[in-house]
């Protein structure tokens, strides 16, 4: 590795891997499974509960956004739904029929939804699980796969009580939690999340993410990560750690043969590959206009949107898609070249071929910008930031 660009040889080292060929092999892999591995969430529960809320919450969404799944006091999903990631196209989110019926059947009703779809379950309610919510419950556990317990509208309980003399909030949230637990020791002592679709910020939300992560296989995990929402400091560091490390093998994967040092293939670089994942990272970092929305309007500081200014910020919102395509044919070099122009120490070099050594600072610049970017936003927003 001696006659390396310093470049790649960092590439290669980051790799974990001995050679380039083995680094590139270990790259591609890798981005596969970054771009195109797809999570499937089911959502499920009683009718009432806040099932399509939750949906829309997890796609970033508003009830009464354009695209967002139909709430109401009646049930409204006769049959399993499924909803795209807005920007995350590879991430779909069910929504499922309820489960309230008194004839309830656990094993009719998986085999009714399709239940090889999905990945995991969340088994929702906005009182106390029943034992529909239990039997459910074990047929998943039978066909060896995971749920996870929800207990929604806790912004509503929490109001309720605000009203009595001597309101504590821990108190109130400890009383509920145990009471859902209490219906659920058939199950041996499940963790029940406490959660408002329309406050991320607060309660069980992040615990959920932190609990699905540490329990999906890697390649699940990364599309997790991308589409969650950023709900605290310390999942958007998450998302940034995980941009971060994913550099290295976006750099290769998208040189292909431009790190082998043969003079005419520099410009080999995969575009649609850079700007793929630049994209996804302004869309996962809550940079969209709809993300700076509902933030502004969540903290009440509309000027949220004007401090999404920085270079990259600005490239992606007036010159990358509007929704993600992982595919060179939608994504130019001239895309490229319009980020490279916006750093003069690099910009000359899109005239000659886009080089190893150019498409790796302009990843890392363009990661570091968005991060700084969103954590700035979110310290003005009076959230806490964490660098």
């Amino acid at each position: 590795m001696e006659h390396q660009d310093p470049d790649v040889a960092d590439a290669v080292k980051a790799s974990g891997e001995s050679t380039l060929e083995k680094a590139t092999a270990k790259a591609k892999i890798k981005c596969d499974k970054f771009f195109n591995v797809s999570l499937n969430i089911a959502v499920t529960g009683r009718t009432g509960s806040g099932k399509s809320s939750f949906v829309n919450a997890i796609r970033g969404l508003k009830d009464d956004d354009d695209g967002a799944a139909p709430t109401g006091v009646t049930e409204t999903t006769a049959e399993a739904t499924m909803y795209e990631h807005p920007e995350m196209p590879n991430v779909k989110i069910w929504d499922l029929p309820g489960i309230g019926s008194p004839n309830f059947k656990a094993k009719k009703y998986l085999k009714d939804v399709k239940f090889d779809t999905y990945d995991f379950f969340i088994i929702l309610t906005s009182e106390r699980f029943t034992e529909n919510d239990i039997m459910l419950a074990k047929e998943i556990r039978k066909q060896k796969k995971s749920f996870y317990f929800v207990r929604s509208k806790i912004d509503n309980d929490i109001s309720a009580e605000k009203r009595k003399k001597g309101f504590d909030e821990q108190k109130v949230l400890s009383v509920i939690r145990a009471d859902c637990q209490k219906n659920l020791k058939d199950l041996g002592d499940p963790k029940v999340f406490l959660i408002s679709s329309f406050d991320l910020e607060e309660y069980d939300f992040e615990s959920l993410q932190d609990t699905l992560e540490d329990e999906l296989p890697e390649h699940k995990r990364y599309a997790l990560l991308q589409a969650w929402p950023v709900c605290s400091a310390a999942s958007l560091q998450k998302k940034i750690k995980m941009f971060k490390g994913m550099i290295w093998a976006v750099s290769l994967a998208s040189a292909g043969v431009a790190v082998v040092p043969v003079p005419g293939l520099s410009a080999a670089c995969d575009a649609g590959m850079v700007v793929s994942f630049l994209t996804t990272c302004y869309y996962s970092f809550g940079l969209d206009d709809r993300s700076l929305t509902r933030l502004s309007e969540n903290v009440n500081k509309p000027h949220l949107r004007d401090l999404a200014k920085s270079k990259f910020v600005t490239a992606i919102r007036e010159k990358a898609l509007t929704r993600l395509q992982v595919s060179a044919a939608l994504a130019t070099i001239s895309t490229v070249e319009y980020f490279l122009s916006l750093f003069p120490v690099v910009g000359s070099a899109a005239a000659a071929g886009i080089s190893f050594g150019t498409t790796y600072y302009l990843l890392r610049e363009g990661v570091n910008d968005l991060a700084n970017t969103a954590q700035d936003i979110r310290k003005e927003a009076g959230l806490a930031s964490v660098r």
